[in-house]
């Protein structure tokens, strides 16, 4: 097999989901037949050296503030010059790219779906971002989404044929992410959390569609009835002294640890007893998954993808948006039940084992690589 250079356009390589899933995807390709070139069109953080795959390199379009006309000649330039077999272009930040790549000269062009998280188009329905959806559709040749209610978007709201549709889950890597040893210690600062705290944890960028503010109000609720309930918040973000200021405001603070951006995400997750995630609107939550390879009973609201990972009564529990009432029985139930919480907490690692392990995530992009090469050197022959 000869060596594939696929190229992926990203708004930017920073920490996030998206480019969890984008790690796991290069550290489980095959090499040598598989290299990549990620072009962001802002840039890139340290982020990046998470990945342990050799030929992925890194390229920065530096897009200024607002519109930048010139940015999209730089690309030009630079598709030219990389002459990649692969365009993909991941999210509508970078569909536009599609337009660029099909003038450069890339004849194999993908376009991935990881979710919507502009306030502007939760539902995916805003008429002008779907004008340009609907007009890259004739540019894209395949499309892959991380979840069924994103492939029914496409199909349904965009007009993109199902064959051309491909769903893929995110997989988690099950060796880094493992249930709770207890000899090993919880890491805790000084003071906020002994061994029989009940403690309440989530991960993710501190951002408004990730709704930490639902979390807070519904663990304030809770925290009058359970002393020793304990609130983990891992990530940063423009919501995090929000957040910090509401604790205070609500008399919590010292039974809440913003922790900031972590690189010891796996033992922080083995340290907590629930993890919720309060989402406004997901694709597929990489979290989520890392929380059930952690052997993590998950709360999550019932939006997107989320519906697609937690099996009500077997793996967690699922809550309307923004309803803290209902999201702190929730907690309540899982702090009065500690079989409950043990038994969905196995059968989410046991479901994640069996489906979604990155072997399969990886193979099953290698074969939508493969189908549109072949698609097109097909249309070259004709």
């Amino acid at each position: 097999m000869m060596q594939r250079h696929v190229a992926h356009l990203v708004y930017a390589f920073d920490t996030g989901g998206m480019e969890n899933g984008m790690v796991n995807l290069f550290n489980n390709m095959p090499y040598p037949d598989y290299r990549h070139t990620v072009i962001a069109l802002t840039g890139f953080s340290d982020f990046r050296k998470r990945i342990t795959a050799q030929q992925v390199d890194f390229r920065a379009l530096n897009k200024k503030p607002g519109n930048d006309p010139g940015m999209f000649a730089r690309l030009y330039s630079m598709l030219r010059e990389l002459k990649p077999d692969i365009l993909h272009t991941r999210n509508l930040a970078a569909l536009e790219g599609q337009f660029v790549g099909a003038l450069s000269g890339v004849g194999a062009r993908v376009h991935g779906e990881h979710g919507r998280d502009n306030p502007a188009d939760l539902n995916g329905k805003n008429w002008k971002y779907n004008f340009i959806r609907k007009t890259a559709r004739h540019f894209v040749h395949e499309y892959i989404c991380v979840s069924h209610d994103l492939k029914t978007w496409l199909h349904q709201s965009v007009g993109v044929t199902e064959m051309r549709i491909h769903q893929i889950y995110n997989g988690v890597d099950t060796k880094r992410f493992l249930p709770r040893n207890p000899n090993e210690p919880s890491g805790f600062p000084a003071g906020f959390a002994t061994n029989d705290s009940f403690v309440i944890g989530t991960v993710g960028r501190m951002t408004p569609i990730k709704d930490h503010v639902t979390l807070i109000h519904a663990f304030s609720a809770i925290a009058r009835i359970i002393p020793k309930a304990r609130l983990l918040i891992v990530g940063d973000g423009s919501e995090r002294k929000r957040c910090q200021q509401l604790s205070s405001d609500l008399g919590i603070s010292d039974k809440v640890w913003f922790t900031g951006e972590r690189n010891d995400v796996p033992g922080l997750m083995q340290s907590m007893d629930v993890f919720v995630l309060p989402s406004i609107s997901e694709g597929i939550s990489n979290t989520i998954l890392e929380a059930m390879a952690s052997g993590l009973p998950v709360i999550a609201t019932r939006t997107g993808g989320n519906v697609e990972l937690v099996e009500e009564g077997h793996t967690g529990l699922l809550t309307p948006v923004g309803d803290v009432h209902k999201l702190s029985l929730a907690l309540i139930d899982f702090y009065n039940a500690d079989d409950k919480r043990r038994e969905f907490g196995k059968n989410a690692r046991s479901l994640v084992e069996s489906k979604f392990s990155l072997t399969s995530m990886a193979a099953a992009y290698s074969n939508v690589y493969e189908q549109v090469l072949q698609n097109n050197k097909q249309a070259c022959a004709a």
